[in-house]
């Protein structure tokens, strides 16, 4: 028998409010990104890591409030809290890998589209790991064709977002790459969706395993929701994150005749400029009359 399942029971509104959660974690993430590019040693590592945990947890989060708009008609739907959990770690680990290769080898080439696929199937591992944290009396069946095409849309929509983070072209193009970062993620999450089918077992009046949707993901969603918030604030309070500019001046290189720094001309004092007249006339004289 199969389960009559319904992926907006609250109408529009956990599609938008996950889309908004996909693009917050998106912008934070990539401009965490963007200004990685622009420091070295220990500082760059500190803001990949921020802007890995920032990418993994808008879309962890992203995924959640959405999951809280699926019913299936027939079978209350229960998660199991361990696997749920696991799905946040994994977001933060491949995400994290794709994002550090990018990092450090650059948004071009070879590391663009290793960071991209990493990062994409981080994404894609994330939601159905945490589909298969769902509790009901049924089994979930997929569509093959649908799911590859779902772990396609995160692939390309990660190797996007990467390569715009690589441009370093300030805070609007950051934002313009969230938001078609958001779109993918919410896209990639509703065509995996579309590929589920719920088969009831013969009996569905017993109540599933694991925690309701209330009693299990708003708490859960504290955490990431607060430290996406904290990286809100990081990114603010650095001017340098939001101009996209790096934080020091390129060391210049002193060559041989070229002082290393340039001469102050004082002010109201003018530099003092032979008369073209008398170096014409010089110039002219010859050494008989001298």
């Amino acid at each position: 028998m199969q389960g009559t399942v319904d992926g907006f029971t609250y109408g529009l509104v956990t599609p938008l409010v996950a889309y908004f959660m996909a693009c917050l974690g998106g912008a934070l993430g990539l401009r965490c990104t963007t200004r990685s590019l622009l420091v070295a040693g220990s500082w760059r590592a500190g803001w990949l890591a921020l802007g890995s945990v920032a990418i993994a947890s808008g879309i962890w989060t992203m995924h959640f409030i959405a999951m809280m708009g699926f019913t299936v008609e027939e079978t209350p739907v229960h998660y199991d809290k361990p696997t749920t959990f696991a799905s946040l770690g994994v977001a933060v680990l491949m995400v994290g890998a794709g994002i550090f290769i990018v990092g450090y080898q650059g948004a071009t080439g070879t590391a663009l589209f290793t960071g991209g696929t990493v990062t994409g199937l981080g994404i894609a591992s994330m939601h159905y790991l945490g589909m298969a944290g769902l509790r009901l009396n049924g089994k979930l069946e997929y569509n093959t064709l649908t799911v590859s095409a779902s772990v396609v849309i995160a692939v390309v929509a990660a190797t996007a977002a990467l390569w715009a983070a690589g441009q370093v072209r300030g805070f609007l193009w950051s934002v313009g790459a969230s938001l078609v970062m958001g779109l993918a993620v919410s896209g990639m999450h509703y065509a995996g969706m579309a590929a589920l089918s719920v088969h009831l077992h013969g009996s569905t009046g017993g109540t599933p395993a694991g925690d309701s949707a209330a009693a299990l993901l708003a708490p859960m969603m504290i955490g990431p929701l607060a430290f996406l918030c904290l990286a809100g604030v990081v990114v603010m309070f650095d001017p340098q994150m939001v101009l996209g500019r790096p934080a020091r001046r390129p060391v210049e290189i002193r060559r041989p005749g070229i002082p290393a720094h340039p001469v102050a001309v004082h002010a109201g004092r003018r530099p003092a400029v032979r008369p073209v007249r008398e170096s014409a006339y010089r110039r002219s004289r010859t050494p008989q009359s001298r």
